[in-house]
């Protein structure tokens, strides 16, 4: 695979290279399942320059992620038919599996995501997704499509029944009845903030090894503002954190992604965001890697 110009966190000699790497960066900058706000198409570049400004040293870890080995691939020509779009980032996630990389990529839109879980599914057949999203995502169809970025969750669920939706606050009156119907585990942020969803409940009633889906929406504007379809009252830093720790260290994470960022030439703070969550996620990963500093 090519590497990319813009490696992440641009690591020191011999931590970059694709063949040591544990955890592979894959920019894939697509928007074509967009309904509202552009610029997602230009957050994975964006993403990449901020995370050259991002300190090694991880304080909570008490160590340097890039240790154990993070590449960084070009994104191959991506094209504008969505079923040819989703077809070559699953084989290009099937390649990462296959040589034993966990596989973590930056969208993009969230129409991208259901690439990466079929692909992570014929892996591991027992496999749960784990949504960080303002939105349920649970339509069938969005301005007539079923891949539009309101539908990932949809078509995730047509690949397992085990899902966790967490930070939820919009959804459609369909949505909201499907839930209830099928009795799906969403926290929404009011469940959230009052302490009335159990996550270790939720955890425990999902297989071992899960993807995780990040929709930076998820997060309060004073974290990341650059968004397609923002919402109010969303996740602070650290509560998303506490989470993202806890769903590392119960489960076997098989693959991240990171979507809906919508560069922006006037903020610099939301892909600092991004790159610096990225950056966590594969600290939390290989925590019991890591050497101490």
């Amino acid at each position: 695979m090519t590497p990319h110009d813009t490696p992440f966190l641009a690591p020191p000699e011999g931590y970059g290279g694709f063949d040591a790497a544990r955890a592979v960066v894959v920019p894939f900058p697509y928007q074509g399942g967009v309904s509202y706000g552009l610029g997602t198409a230009d957050a994975p570049q964006a993403v990449l320059e901020a995370s050259q400004q991002v300190e090694f040293y991880d304080e909570e870890l008490d160590g340097e992620p890039y240790k154990i080995g993070i590449a960084t691939i070009a994104a191959p020509p991506i094209p504008d038919d969505a079923r040819q779009m989703l077809a070559l980032l699953e084989r290009t996630t099937d390649e990462l599996l296959d040589q034993g990389k966990f596989p973590l990529i930056v969208g993009g839109d969230h129409s991208i995501s259901s690439a990466p879980m079929r692909s992570v599914f014929k892996k591991y057949s027992d496999m749960g997704v784990i949504q960080f999203d303002a939105h349920a995502d649970l339509r069938e169809t969005f301005d007539d499509s079923p891949l539009s970025h309101a539908c990932v969750m949809a078509r995730a669920r047509e690949m397992t029944p085990y899902t966790l939706q967490l930070g939820i606050r919009s959804m459609d009156v369909e949505e909201a009845r499907l839930i209830r119907r099928e009795k799906l585990a969403v926290a929404t942020m009011r469940h959230l903030r009052q302490g009335l969803f159990d996550l270790p409940a939720a955890l425990t009633a999902l297989p071992e090894n899960v993807f995780v889906t990040v929709d930076v929406d998820v997060f309060d504007w004073n974290v990341i503002a650059s968004t397609g379809t923002p919402e109010p009252g969303g996740m602070g830093w650290y509560e998303a954190l506490d989470l993202l720790k806890t769903i590392f260290h119960t489960k076997n994470v098989v693959g991240c992604d990171v979507v809906e960022l919508s560069y922006r030439p006037h903020d610099a703070n939301s892909p600092y965001a991004v790159a610096k969550l990225i950056h966590k996620m594969i600290g939390y990963k290989f925590a019991a890697l890591i050497p101490p500093a």
